[in-house]
């Protein structure tokens, strides 16, 4: 274990905001508060001369703004060989969604969305549990030993043959936005079947995500609808605030939401899907776990097995966290455990694609 304190560096334009995270943070042993800034400029002239393990971003800043910054940040972070952990801090509004998608593709770490109740206090609470969630995580990844790394489960085949797989379900969550830029953009334009995936996202940033993967990945991607018909070679992403499930009728599959309470804290649920789609196509289903705090999927995954389909999940050494794949591989419902760099290409060949 790791026994000294995460130096953390504190970004934002607003002195007030500034001060509630620092007194949020002063009741860990665990954790310094080497810095406080107003600007990126100054974020990133005090990580040149000190590079922090872990930085809390405003991302609508003045100046050269977030994503610039962030995008300094893990520069700098490449140059000195050192991992970094920069959890955005997001607010609700339209343009604070679709920077925070952009931010995460990046390589931020996580993000954290700004309280903005009539309760101070209420609102200092909901603030100091979401920054001792992310921290908790962005340390346990941090202590990983090297004897301690997943192992590679080896596939009894990819090399490409008539495929039997009818759909493709995907789940994600902390990393998970950037680790789909590695997968997607590969997958989506030749993928013989339809795609679903949950990533979990707030309500009000589901749309902007769908939006940033259509540009990457072509107009074969959308927000899943209630009662549409999936179609082979789409991709359909789950709405926040909402389960996607999976349901056969005449023979079709139809796209469905349930308002039933969340799963694992999640709405969407991985598991959710993962259920839904053993029913609606008989086990003929690859399933793929990407990094992600939690356990979410893991159940589902079992299921899922059980009913004949075949999991792959993302390794240890290329997740942002492997709570989710993790759980899955200590659930014994992991087929294949792939580097970020692999998933792709396993999911073609099981889907008899390329050669």
């Amino acid at each position: 274990m790791n026994a000294e304190p995460l130096r953390v560096l504190i970004v934002d334009d607003s002195r007030i905001f500034r001060s509630v995270i620092e007194q949020a943070l002063s009741g860990r042993n665990d954790v310094q508060v080497v810095g406080s800034v107003w600007n990126g400029e100054k974020a990133l002239e005090f990580a040149r001369i000190s590079l922090p393990d872990f930085v809390t971003l405003d991302i609508e800043m003045p100046g050269i703004g977030g994503i610039a910054t962030l995008r300094g940040l893990c520069e700098l972070a490449r140059v000195q060989n050192r991992a970094i952990g920069v959890l955005l801090i997001s607010s609700y509004t339209e343009r604070g969604a679709t920077v925070t998608i952009e931010g995460l593709q990046e390589g931020a770490f996580d993000f954290i969305t700004k309280p903005d109740g009539l309760d101070p206090n209420a609102n200092a609470e909901s603030l100091r549990v979401q920054l001792f969630a992310k921290i908790d995580a962005f340390r346990s990844r941090r202590q990983i030993e090297p004897s301690t790394a997943s192992p590679t489960i080896q596939p009894t085949s990819v090399s490409p043959r008539v495929n039997r797989f009818r759909a493709v379900v995907i789940g994600a969550s902390t990393g998970g936005p950037e680790a789909l830029t590695r997968v997607l953009p590969i997958l989506v334009p030749v993928c013989p079947v339809p795609m679903f995936l949950v990533q979990h996202l707030p309500v009000n940033f589901t749309e902007y995500f769908t939006t940033s993967l259509s540009r990457r990945c072509g107009d074969r991607v959308m927000q899943a609808t209630e009662g549409t018909i999936a179609e082979p070679g789409f991709l359909y992403v789950a709405q926040g605030g909402k389960h996607l499930v999976l349901n056969k009728i005449d023979g079709k599959i139809v796209i469905g939401f349930s308002d039933s309470p969340p799963e694992n804290g999640c709405r969407p649920a991985v598991d959710v899907l993962f259920r839904s789609a053993s029913v609606a196509y008989a086990g003929q289903v690859l399933a793929v776990v990407l990094t992600g705090m939690g356990t979410d999927g893991a159940k589902g995954a079992a299921i899922l097995k059980r009913s004949g389909a075949r999991i792959v999940v993302q390794d240890e050494e290329t997740s942002v966290v492997w709570g989710m794949p993790g759980s899955v591989v200590a659930a014994g419902a992991a087929d294949e455990v792939r580097a970020i760099s692999q998933i792709a290409p396993t999911l073609l060949a099981h889907l008899g694609v390329g050669g």
